[in-house]
């Protein structure tokens, strides 16, 4: 993507209020470059204006409107920057100049006024087809809309290609994308084409269009496309120039249903992401099972099998039904893999965006309708036309793969068996979506309309061609946890971030639990919080420059009687060494948990590690009893013995744990330090150098392990220096 670092450098000293120097640094681009005479008139109008500023300043005049002057200037200043590094961007690269050229090209007349007009001329046109004879209607019909398709084309062409607008021209889109004379489908995709343009470039009146649309839209699909939108355009860094944006945020959030929203938009953000993990999930986990079961037809009634290999199934009964079992499995985990928000489809219909149709930008986010150009033939006249609008109407297909598969339909056909295709013609059968079905009820749903939106984009950014000219806010952590973004911060959706970020940290993602919890006000660390922030930095080490120990004590703080707080506390303090502590903390915990054996366990830990083996003993001894199979508690008792001196039980309890299946290398390492201090030099050797065969930890060193980590308590058990110093050479030679 283009960058040009000058631009960085003036916008950041323009959000950082440095107003006399970016002037400086935007004359010396301008005096530079070519072809921007009225770049550079309006950025003397600007300077002249600040220099006066400065002047009554310096004079010691007091202007009382000398704040409001600045951030004016401020303003036209970022206006004037931000255009000037549009046009620069579209300049120098080839794909935007092309479609910036192309688009104005077109069509000479952008005013609003003939834009509206021809807009609603199409409407207009298509309610009259219905007026025409019918041998001419359909030659009719495909004249007027690939007329439309051009002009719609242009027109997002137009706006991703445009540069900051003015109040004026966004009070007229916003009339047009309000207005019930306009196409619906129209609307949808004019609000793409802002959303394109705004994150490329941000513009304070293309972010207040877009929340504008969502707050008054009455149409569901056009008020989930700028939900989206303003959602990705919400830049934080341009508060400093449109403090604005706060309160526009903030009223937003005020609204139950917006931050219901919200929440989900974030968790189908991250299944969007996670759409390279599904797709494997599907290849070595589901499709196997569906292809090993190829001769069963699905229909809307149920699984039925065809009469193909009749004579296995008569010879193998159990095996033909245990893969009917294994194909009915595999069905219901991608459907419900689809339910919880999976874009179960993405892998299959990659592959199918190759189509001259998606070298149009416009198409990968037009809302599917029949008889656009790029389909219409196929959609009116193929074979199985049945078929094909069942497929269209009932599964759970973004418009991009909608597109695709209407494309791809002939394939598609030619790899159905014929009687199947005949049942389905004929009425006796229904195709059903790999997945399963979604209910038209479904459909109508805003989460359903988002889910297939964010699909759309998805494949835009990560299929298109030229997808690397766009700002992708998907591989923008800002964009993408968007519930990290400061605008949010002190607004009502804080109410909602615990549970997303509980969302986050149930799936392992650390960072993006960290950025939505670091964005919560200092009022909203409840105890939860303080939970959710220990475990984070004990269990998933999402920032090891924090201790989870301060959170766990300020969860105390708040109850001091939380078992789980106790809990994280006691193994945080175990982690720090701090064993007497961790010991405390662990017995307030078996106060209210007796029966924990995990905890009794964690008990006796500290107490070998405190070296107060005989307290130690007898809570292992006690565990032993009760759980004589529990290898854990075996073999924490087998080294709190070996401390202890009681090197013969130990060893019977280390040749029992080493006879398992899969012993742990801890256990031939420990076994080594029990041979070795019982006097049995040549087996703790041995021992020692199957630890270090099986060891896979390649930072693991041996000379570290018995000079450092284990030297004193080795030294405790009456090795010398230098019977250390020579198990060092042995091992390490």
């Amino acid at each position: 993507m283009w960058k040009n670092e000058a631009f960085d450098e003036i916008i950041e000293l323009i959000l950082s209020h440095h107003l006399g120097r970016a002037i400086n640094k935007l004359e010396n681009f301008l005096l530079a470059g070519k072809n921007f005479q009225s770049e550079r008139e309006q950025l003397a109008s600007i300077s002249s204006d600040y220099k006066l500023m400065a002047e009554y300043w310096s004079k010691g005049f007091d202007d009382p409107e000398r704040q409001q002057v600045h951030e004016r200037l401020l303003r036209r200043l970022y206006v004037l920057t931000m255009n000037v590094s549009i046009h620069d961007r579209i300049r120098n690269t080839a794909y935007l100049q092309a479609i910036y050229t192309q688009a104005r090209l077109s069509r000479q007349d952008w005013t609003m006024a003939s834009l509206r007009a021809d807009l609603e001329d199409f409407v207009s046109e298509v309610a009259m087809l219905e007026l025409e004879p019918e041998h001419l209607r359909k030659q009719k019909r495909e004249l007027v809309y690939e007329r439309h398709q051009r002009l719609m084309n242009s027109l997002f062409e137009y706006i991703c290609t445009s540069r900051l607008w003015k109040d004026t021209l966004a009070q007229a889109f916003e009339d047009i994308l309000l207005s019930p004379t306009i196409d619906p489908f129209d609307q949808q995709l004019i609000v793409s084409a802002i959303t394109i343009s705004a994150m490329n470039g941000f513009g304070f009146n293309k972010f207040q269009l877009l929340t504008r649309i969502y707050e008054k839209t009455t149409d569901e699909q056009l008020r989930q496309r700028a939900l989206v939108g303003w959602v990705f355009c919400a830049d934080a860094q341009r508060e400093n120039v449109y403090p604005e944006m706060r309160s526009i945020v903030t009223r937003l959030c005020k609204d139950e249903r917006c931050r219901e929203e919200l929440s989900e938009l974030q968790m189908q953000l991250f299944y969007c992401k996670q759409a390279d993990n599904d797709t494997q999930t599907i290849k070595n986990e589901i499709m196997p099972n569906l292809m090993e079961a190829n001769h069963i037809k699905i229909t809307r009634s149920g699984i039925v099998e065809q009469d193909e290999e009749q004579m296995e199934d008569i010879l193998h009964p159990d095996a033909a039904e245990e893969k009917m079992e294994r194909m009915e499995a595999s069905m219901h985990k991608m459907a419900n893999m689809q339910k919880e928000g999976s874009d179960i489809y993405y892998a299959g219909f990659s592959q199918m965006k190759r189509f001259p149709f998606f070298s149009q930008l416009s198409n990968w986010f037009v809302p599917f309708y029949s008889q656009h150009p790029g389909i219409s033939t196929i959609w009116n006249n193929a074979r199985g036309q049945k078929f094909l609008r069942i497929i269209m109407q009932y599964g759970a297909f973004c418009d991009s793969d909608k597109y695709s598969f209407v494309l791809a339909f002939e394939q598609v056909l030619n790899h159905l068996p014929a009687k199947m295709l005949d049942m389905i013609e004929k009425g006796e059968a229904s195709p059903m979506p790999v997945g399963g079905e979604v209910s038209l009820e479904d459909q109508q749903k805003p989460a359903f309309m988002r889910r297939l939106y964010l699909q759309n984009l998805y494949r835009f950014f990560r299929l298109f061609p030229q997808r690397s000219e766009f700002v992708n806010p998907f591989e923008d952590i800002k964009r993408y946890i968007f519930f990290s973004n400061t605008l949010f911060h002190g607004t009502d959706l804080e109410n909602e971030m615990l549970h997303v970020a509980s969302f986050f940290m149930k799936r392992r993602q650390a960072k993006e639990t960290l950025a939505v919890l670091d964005n919560m006000s200092e009022q909203q660390h409840t105890t939860q919080y303080c939970l959710m922030m220990g475990h984070l930095l004990a269990n998933m080490h999402a920032d090891p420059l924090r201790s989870p120990i301060d959170y766990y004590r300020k969860a105390l703080q708040q109850e001091p009687d939380n078992v789980k707080a106790w809990r994280g506390y006691a193994r945080s303090m175990f982690e720090e060494k701090q064993y007497r502590l961790a010991l405390d903390s662990y017995n307030k915990v078996l106060a209210c948990s007796p029966d924990d054996r995990a905890v009794q366990l964690n008990v006796a830990i500290c107490h070998v590690s405190l070296k107060q083996y005989e307290e130690a003993l007898k809570q292992l001894y006690k565990l032993n009893y009760l759980f004589p199979d529990d290898d854990d508690v075996n073999r924490v008792l087998a080294w709190a013995l070996t401390l202890a001196g009681k090197y013969e039980q130990a060893t019977k309890l280390y040749n029992r744990l080493l006879t398992l299946e899969h012993p742990q290398a801890t256990d031939l390492l420990n076994y080594g330090y029990c041979l070795w201090f019982m006097g049995d030099v040549v087996s703790a050797v041995s021992m020692m150098r199957q630890f270090l065969s099986d060891q896979q930890n390649e930072k693991f060193s041996v000379e570290h392990e018995l000079m450092v980590t284990e030297h004193d308590l080795i030294r405790e058990h009456g090795i010398s220096e230098v019977e250390i110093l020579l198990m060092v050479d042995y091992l390490t030679q």
